[in-house]
């Protein structure tokens, strides 16, 4: 998608915001509505978890620091496996100034089947980073079974300075056992704001009137797994001796390249864009995996160090 499409999609859905969190309609047959509220701080002992509000079935454990004590891995746990008809999930994460925190998942989010009310499944994330403070959204891939009813938000605020790196890989409908979308409805979004100036924001929509998307060239070309990585804001003005952005972009798209997939890398405004369709999940993974691995220390000057869960 070039920039002048994203800066018109940007104009139309300003007009159209999306919705603010907020419970669903809940009916006899609803479940949870949970919410899990994370606060990390800068102390002594480098960057720690300093609250942890939650309600309903999702926690965290303790943070790890494979990294040392300034960079936190935390992971989100949510025992339920996935969201039924009626679950409305809310998961925030504030990070005061000059803290690191890097948020993933043990194994795939899952989007059951919705009732026959179509009752919406629902889950936002907000995660608000200030001044100097770096967030790395890395979440396991989210599984959209065969006649699902969501909305899945995804909303990052940055202040000065902050930096941003996260993906999002969607599995439509069960392509292992031969099973589309169905007749399922499904609403993306993905928006980056810094200093409250919208500078990404990226949506999907998939329903009656729109299920033509799935086969379309211009859609996802037949193709069950979408994957969007977004990274920045990178500084692109001034020049940098450890850093080529021309060489950093050539090298990602090597990556999407030599992985055979339909894949490729823009960059809108100071963020780089990675997006991906492919038919199996995994190789979008081991693709971002591969790509973060070149923008972590182009971006935050850190080496890569991959969460252990990834590996178990």
């Amino acid at each position: 998608m070039n920039n002048k499409h994203n800066l018109a999609l940007a104009e139309e859905y300003d007009q159209k915001p999306l919705p603010e969190t907020q419970m669903p309609e809940r009916g006899e047959a609803s479940h949870w509505h949970a919410f899990l509220t994370l606060g990390f701080s800068q102390t002594t002992r480098g960057t720690v978890l300093k609250t942890c509000d939650h309600k309903g079935p999702l926690y965290v454990q303790k943070p790890f620091y494979p990294e040392g004590r300034d960079t936190a891995h935390v992971y989100l746990l949510h025992p339920p496996g996935g969201l039924v008809s009626g679950d409305c999930l809310t998961i925030t994460a504030n990070l005061a100034e000059n803290t690191h925190v890097l948020i993933t998942t043990p194994g795939a989010g899952r989007v059951y089947r919705a009732r026959k009310d179509k009752t919406l499944q629902h889950q936002i994330t907000q995660l608000n980073v200030a001044e100097n403070s770096l967030m790395e959204w890395l979440p396991q891939e989210t599984i959209l079974y065969p006649n699902a009813h969501t909305r899945l938000e995804n909303r990052i605020d940055l202040a000065d300075n902050a930096k941003f790196i996260g993906w999002e890989i969607t599995c439509f409908g069960l392509p292992a056992n031969q099973e589309d979308f169905g007749e399922g409805q499904a609403e993306q979004g993905f928006q980056i704001r810094q200093n409250d100036r919208l500078k990404v924001r990226e949506r999907l929509v998939i329903d009656d009137s729109s299920r033509a998307v799935f086969s379309a060239k211009a859609g996802l070309d037949g193709k069950p797994i979408n994957g969007l990585m977004i990274a920045g804001p990178f500084d692109l003005k001034e020049p940098s001796n450890s850093v080529n952005h021309d060489e950093l972009i050539d090298s990602l798209r090597q990556h999407c390249t030599q992985h055979g997939s339909l894949s490729g890398v823009s960059l809108v405004g100071e963020y780089i864009l990675v997006r991906s369709l492919h038919d199996d999940s995994e190789q979008v993974k081991q693709l971002f995996i591969q790509c973060w691995r070149d923008i972590r220390p182009a971006l935050i000057n850190k080496k890569y160090n991959e969460p252990r869960i990834w590996s178990t």
